[in-house]
């Protein structure tokens, strides 16, 4: 009998050793301490702030699989997504971990402007009926380009949630709007700002160069308090980040 009980723990350690071993895969520490837990090998969320969560995921092969962030904040016994990835398969595993490993699933959604790696993923909140904030120009933009529109549109700012969405004016698109969370100073700028190792705009295809100053100063009126902010792709880092994308506008030089 003690030889039975012996080998049962000894089952018992290893299935647990087990257990452990496999939940370290899902969930790991990042160089801060913070929280990250890899859903895909293209979709993973980390622990920004308290109650506000980094998505980033991967594009395809055809974008050479460019990293894009975004925003879960937890909003009461729910949470608020910002952007939605590059295509529904991502938007679908985002909704499942909100909803299974934060017990809050997602009950509304912002786009930040109309290009695939903010709305890619859009096509599966709107299956699941979930309210769409955007701007109206983004609807409009999307539509012309025959993607998914945003449900719920507004022109200037609203309100979602504990969340404050803010056009500040065109920049990197005639739509980007920037995303406040005055609780825990994180100020989610998208591809409007760029992260401080970037050495350039990156893609200006749609953007206003002449605009974009002048929007950068709104946004640093608009939200003096900011301390986080998060660039649509890249690092997050400080205020210094909206300074950084003012010199690599002052190094480009604008189309007449």
């Amino acid at each position: 009998m003690n030889a039975f009980l012996r080998c049962l723990c000894c089952v018992w350690s290893f299935l647990a050793l087990s257990s452990a071993c496999a939940s370290s895969r899902e969930l790991k520490s990042s160089a801060g301490g913070q929280r990250e837990y890899v859903l895909s090998d293209d979709v993973s969320v980390r622990r920004l702030a308290p109650g506000v969560w980094i998505h980033v995921t991967l594009a395809g092969e055809d974008f050479g699989r460019y990293p894009a962030n975004g925003l879960i904040v937890e909003d009461g016994e729910g949470t608020l997504l910002v952007d939605a990835g590059w295509n529904p398969q991502q938007a679908e595993r985002l909704l499942t971990w909100a909803q299974n490993e934060l017990r809050r699933p997602v009950r509304a959604a912002v786009v930040t402007h109309f290009h695939e790696d903010r709305l890619g993923g859009m096509k599966a909140l709107l299956a699941r009926g979930l309210p769409v904030y955007g701007l109206d120009e983004t609807a409009r933009l999307a539509g012309a380009a025959q993607k998914q529109v945003p449900s719920r549109t507004f022109a200037e700012q609203q309100g979602v949630g504990t969340l404050e969405l803010f056009f500040p004016g065109p920049g990197h698109s005639r739509d980007n709007i920037v995303v406040w969370h005055p609780s825990s100073g994180v100020l989610f700028g998208g591809c409007f700002v760029k992260d401080a190792s970037a050495k350039d705009l990156g893609n200006v295809a749609d953007a206003d160069l002449a605009a974009w100053p002048a929007s950068l100063d709104r946004t640093q009126g608009q939200f003096p308090q900011m301390r986080t902010v998060v660039p649509g792709h890249g690092l997050p880092g400080g205020p210094e980040l909206l300074t950084h994308t003012q010199e690599l506008l002052r190094a480009q030089p604008v189309p007449r």
